[in-house]
């Protein structure tokens, strides 16, 4: 049983319980189990054969929480799940999907109109019923008809961090099999996407049958969908489809090189390739019948006068000509990251105290922290009003008082409100160390007004980084309507810093735009917006957006040393 299954589970029973209008207090439980076991670096099954652990230790975890999480792990299910079911049919939890459409709303779209799909709800925003029903409104219709788009559009992919700990698993099982001497994932999940729409796992193996044989029956494998000879497709239990490839030793290089870039990579690299008189493709590289190379990728670049490019970067956009140039960078690593400047304590939505979250980022082997609650703006996770945000300060100040080994900066997550002013006065922010200013709200006003706001938030002095810049929620909630170009060179102008955070929903700011902030000289930070002590482990997920931007350590601030990072500070304040 995989945390990504447990964790969904959690987040439905949750679902259905807020549907139903059950006690909130009951239904936030669930859903911070969901946040701690999808937080954990380490499989529940794990914790549970260890006789010296408990899962109660876990934040959030109390004795019943715990049984049911055992109940799941040992039958793969929860009866008080299956009875919900009963009652709320699927298509009502899914209309949860849609960004702006919660429980409240989907309980009445089911009893009012008895919409049990979203078929369904696209129909009836379309005949105008949604419309007409209380608490609704043609815009609330059209925002609905908006949001299903943007799912269609986004398609049935998940997270890449959901699926990494199945892949890992599958190659890991693969690779015992006998006969087998290699096996690796290729696609996307390779590139480390944001999202994964299918599994590629290529194996080097002297008996396909055997390999084959083993996925076929593997636990996570609900459907042998077809098999040949050298190709199997089965459907994974969380409802991915996975390819496994048998290749020849002679060919691997090939394979692993045509399944893992992008479109867009490949064919430069093919094009290259006739450029010199030579063929690519999956089997090896060949001039004429004879094959030259394909053993390893490096062979395959090496042919086509090309030094091996990370797989991150394998996108087609400007590998080809910083690997002609010879400045292919060093991209960053998850061991060069040496603080974590976004998260959050009990003092408003988050699990752990401050000297919990203190302590988990010293275990880290972290240098430096923020600890950044939310302003009062966020009502619904208890967000800190002027008076509140000083005492918790002046708590930070005691704690911090008593830890050594670690720099702990007193900050505030700040709202930028809709109508362009910050949720807290400026004599406030000038007291803190770290201020991370955030659009939360209002991320469907018209791209002038949302400018507007930004640029206020840029042009403040005692604002150091907007954090997830764009407000979207990866496969849920698009991004704000803005000019990027425009925020970031007025970030670059006023001497601010831009957040990729780190949470797998979020990896925002993306990619493209890391890599724009980056030659436009903004400081990058990499937060993990971490929520309890296990929250931490999500920083890799940042980095591994950070590759797919080009970036080096040096292009981000918070891998350098307390002194080094003090003096960054200081100088973009």
């Amino acid at each position: 049983m995989q945390n990504l299954e447990i964790t969904k589970i959690f987040e439905e029973l949750g679902d259905l319980l807020e549907i139903q209008g059950a006690n909130p207090f009951r239904v936030r439980a669930y859903r911070n189990a969901a946040r701690t076991i999808g937080d954990l670096a380490e499989p529940v099954a794990a914790i549970l054969q260890d006789a010296k652990r408990s899962l109660d230790d876990l934040p959030g975890i109390g004795a019943d929480l715990a049984a049911k999480i055992k109940s799941i792990v040992e039958t793969g299910t929860l009866p008080q799940l299956e009875e919900l079911r009963q009652q709320v049919p699927p298509g009502v939890v899914a209309m949860l999907r849609i960004s702006g459409l919660g429980p409240k709303k989907a309980a009445a779209l089911f009893k009012e109109l008895q919409i049990t799909s979203l078929d369904m709800l696209k129909e009836a925003c379309e005949s105008g019923a949604v419309a007409k029903l209380k608490g609704f409104g043609a815009k609330t219709a059209q925002g609905i008809l908006e949001g299903l788009a943007h799912i269609e559009q986004a398609g049935q992919r998940l997270y890449f961090a959901e699926v990494e700990p199945l892949a890992d698993e599958l190659v890991a099982d693969l690779k015992r099999v006998p006969g087998v001497t290699r096996a690796e994932a290729a696609g996307s999940f390779r590139r480390r996407k944001e999202t994964v729409g299918d599994l590629d796992v290529l194996v080097i193996a002297s008996d396909s049958s055997a390999a084959m044989d083993a996925l076929g029956s593997h636990p996570q494998v609900a459907q042998v969908l077809s098999r040949g000879e050298t190709k199997q497709r089965v459907r994974l239990k969380i409802g991915l489809e996975m390819d496994l490839r048998v290749v020849p030793e002679e060919s691997y290089g090939a394979a692993m090189q045509y399944f893992t870039g992008s479109k867009d990579h490949n064919i430069v690299v093919r094009r290259k390739a006739i450029e010199r008189g030579l063929k690519i493709n999956e089997y090896g590289v060949f001039r004429g019948e004879s094959a030259v190379a394909g053993r390893t990728e490096e062979e395959v670049y090496a042919a086509v006068d090309l030094p091996w490019i990370s797989p991150e970067l394998r996108e087609g956009r400007t590998e080809f000509d910083r690997a002609e140039k010879g400045r292919l960078p060093k991209l960053i690593e998850l061991g060069d990251m040496r603080g974590d400047l976004h998260m959050h304590t009990t003092a408003t939505d988050g699990a752990g105290t401050i000297r919990e979250m203190i302590d988990a980022a010293k275990a880290r082997g972290l240098e430096y922290i923020a600890i950044t609650d939310h302003s009062q703006r966020v009502s619904m996770a208890n967000g800190l009003d002027a008076t509140r945000l000083r005492a918790h300060w002046k708590e930070i100040e005691r704690v911090r008082g008593e830890v050594s080994g670690i720099e702990v900066l007193k900050g505030i997550e700040c709202d930028i409100l809709e109508d362009a002013t910050l949720d807290l006065p400026d004599d406030v922010l000038a007291e803190a160390d770290w201020v991370i200013a955030v659009l939360h709200y209002g991320l469907k006003q018209p791209r002038e007004q949302i400018m507007k706001r930004l640029l206020a938030a840029i042009r403040n002095p005692h604002v150091h980084v907007i954090g997830h810049l764009t407000g979207r929620i990866v496969g849920k909630r698009p991004p704000a309507d803005m000019n990027v170009d425009e925020v970031l060179r007025g970030a670059a102008d006023h001497g601010k810093w831009i957040e990729i955070n780190a949470h797998p929903s979020r990896l925002d700011i993306d990619d493209v735009g890391a890599a724009q902030a980056r030659d436009l000289g903004i400081p990058i930070v990499i937060n993990t917006d971490s929520h309890n002590v296990n929250g931490f482990d999500v920083m890799r997920y940042g980095v591994f957006q950070a590759r797919r931007a080009g970036l080096e350590a040096k292009d981000v601030a918070n891998t350098r040393s307390w002194p080094e990072f003090r003096e960054l500070l200081a100088k973009h304040r």
